[in-house]
């Protein structure tokens, strides 16, 4: 992906917002790298650099290693973002629902074999400015009401490209040597989530990135056999931000006391995100694709008031249950969830810090999940602070 997912980080009490970033880049003794498959905006980057620092971020340059095959995001994939929106709305009555970042525009430029990457641009620049002119030329073909200032962006490329030169790196020798050099541990962090990958999300309303497991061979270029733990993050209830089908969604009170309390709103839109009972449907799916050896289940406080609570566990065409998560958005539409009821704890969890300390009916929940998944819960999040975190095993 590119700066189009946002992560919020708490840590000592202090909140930052990454986009670009990794979430590492706060941890001083960590190397963070951004690899191959993200696509970058680099006036969003130095952005978000300005931002963190404000916040007490300090010599992240020193610690952040950009790939030299990333794809360049443009001011005018941006602003082609925009109007291919505007387009969708006025055609088909209805948009993706992106978040204008030019994520799209610059997949599409990079399957296009148009694109341009950061060894490009550090390279010859006048063979790279032709080539970004030959690209603008494309859209503005394409979109006559698009406005783009060539030389002005050429310039502040110029200007770019000598302050990331220090950071970028061959990105696949850089993991060869991660890997087989001195040992260390590596973290994979992916934007986004399984069903919003190109090739397994709900197809439209997706990002043109693969953010299942299978981005960590191709965004990195680290071959499968060093993959060793896979770990799912759920919300111990589902969201969605933008449209798209959403079988087990609330339009309701139980729907808006998640927003509220959860605090569900997108860290880069600012959108709100429609919230709905857990869906294991959807879960499972996610499990079949990415082989999940253990789950963090997030949120599980946001539950804490609820009478009764809910897991989506089927679905259901027709009257009859099917097996599969149904690829096409109609028939996902159609969909109904059987559910199965528990009693609600009604008890404050943000204080737990171990098993014992979560209610047996909380217990019930998590162990419901585990169940129905066959995959172990190994961390419940009760806050949003690192040390709210009860750790299983």
């Amino acid at each position: 992906g590119g700066n189009n997912a946002g992560h919020t980080v708490v840590v000592d009490g202090k909140e930052y917002d990454f986009h670009l970033f990794p979430s590492g880049i706060i941890n001083p003794k960590a190397i963070s790298f951004i690899g191959n498959g993200v696509v970058i905006h680099l006036p969003g980057l130095f952005e978000e650099a300005e931002k963190n620092e404000k916040k007490g971020l300090k010599d992240w340059e020193k610690r952040l290693v950009i790939s030299d095959r990333a794809h360049l995001v443009f001011d005018f994939h941006q602003a082609v973002d925009g109007l291919q929106e505007v387009q969708r709305q006025a055609q088909e009555g209805k948009n993706i629902g992106t978040t204008k970042k030019g994520i799209g525009p610059t997949y599409s430029s990079k399957a296009a074999r148009t694109g341009l990457r950061i060894c490009d641009l550090l390279s010859d620049f006048d063979e790279f400015s032709s080539r970004f002119k030959n690209l603008a030329q494309q859209y503005k073909s394409m979109f006559p009401t698009l406005e783009i200032d060539i030389e002005g962006q050429l310039k502040k490329l110029k200007g770019y490209a000598e302050k990331i030169r220090p950071m970028v790196r061959d990105g696949v020798y850089f993991m060869y040597e991660a890997l087989h050099g001195s040992p260390k541990k590596i973290l994979v962090e992916g934007a986004n989530a399984a069903l919003l990958d190109i090739d397994f999300g709900t197809y439209p309303f997706v990002t043109s990135s693969n953010c299942t497991v299978g981005g960590v061979c191709t965004g990195l270029g680290v071959p499968p056999q060093h993959v060793g733990d896979v770990y799912g993050v759920v919300k111990a209830y589902t969201t969605r931000v933008g449209i798209g089908a959403f079988p087990t969604e609330q339009i309701n009170e139980i729907g808006d006391l998640l927003q509220s309390r959860g605090h569900e709103w997108g860290v880069t839109t600012g959108r709100k995100r429609r919230c709905g009972w857990l869906d294991l449907v959807s879960l499972k799916y996610a499990h079949m694709i990415n082989g999940f050896t253990a789950l963090a289940l997030t949120k599980l406080d946001i539950l804490d008031v609820l009478d009764e609570v809910k897991i989506g566990i089927a679905y259901k065409l027709g009257g009859k249950r099917i097996p599969y998560f149904p690829a096409n958005q109609d028939i996902l539409q159609k969909v109904e969830v059987e559910y199965e009821t528990m009693p609600g704890w009604k008890t404050d969890t943000t204080g737990a810090r171990k098993w014992e300390d979560l209610p047996p009916k909380a217990q019930n929940y998590i162990r419901c999940v585990e169940n129905h998944l066959g995959v172990p819960v190994k961390w419940v999040g009760v806050g949003k602070s690192r040390e709210s975190m009860v750790q299983l095993f």
